[in-house]
């Protein structure tokens, strides 16, 4: 892990305690959406304190990375609230030990704000999810109104330095880096946050 990777792992271990409280920001209607109809072996990139993992439907497998062991410590107590077979370790998404083609679906909910490399982590899942698998993400990102972008750009090193958080992300553009296909984008609050669902080719 390089030093970069170090200080943000370290700054979500000091906000673990207070994260289920920021994550609100994800309505249970946009996870419940997301997550719902999935099925198969499913990796779930930067599990977080497992705010996801009550909506994951009963008939699935699901492995949860995360590379804060604070925050995975929250989620571990709440694989109870789940119906699904959950799995939990602690891993960077930029680094998977995971063979290729491994997962049927890969999710990620608010984690490429955070991932030192981004289009690290975009190639990491398109090496992870099978050829025929998919990618369903709910991601924040750099607004596509001029005005908001400024002020996202201006508060953005405040946002890193407190949470690790990048608020002004290019994630269409990483996602395209990485040589993943967008077929699904649909915005759910004005450009800001947007559903994803991509595929590996």
């Amino acid at each position: 892990m390089n030093r970069h990777t170090d200080i943000i792992k370290k700054r979500y271990d000091r906000i673990s305690s207070v994260f289920d409280v920021m994550d609100h920001m994800i309505r249970s209607s946009w996870r419940e959406e997301l997550l719902g109809n999935l099925h198969g072996d499913i990796l779930e990139v930067g599990v977080g304190t497992g705010s996801n993992l009550p909506f994951y439907p009963s008939n699935v497998n699901v492995t949860g990375i995360d590379f804060s062991p604070k925050m995975l410590a929250k989620a571990y107590g709440k694989t109870d609230k789940t119906a699904a077979d959950i799995t939990l370790k602690e891993m960077d998404a930029q680094q998977m030990d995971f063979p290729d083609n491994t997962f049927d679906v890969v999710v990620s909910t608010c984690v490429f704000c955070s991932v030192p490399d981004p289009v690290a982590g975009f190639k990491e899942i398109r090496r992870v999810v099978k050829p025929n698998g998919k990618i369903v993400m709910l991601e924040h990102m750099r607004s596509e109104h001029p005005f908001a972008a400024r002020i996202l750009d201006a508060v953005n090193p405040l946002t890193v330095r407190i949470v690790g958080a990048n608020v002004n992300r290019k994630t269409i553009e990483n996602i395209e880096k990485a040589g993943l296909t967008v077929k699904e984008q649909n915005y759910l609050m004005t450009s800001i946050m947007r559903k994803l669902v991509l595929t590996p080719n």
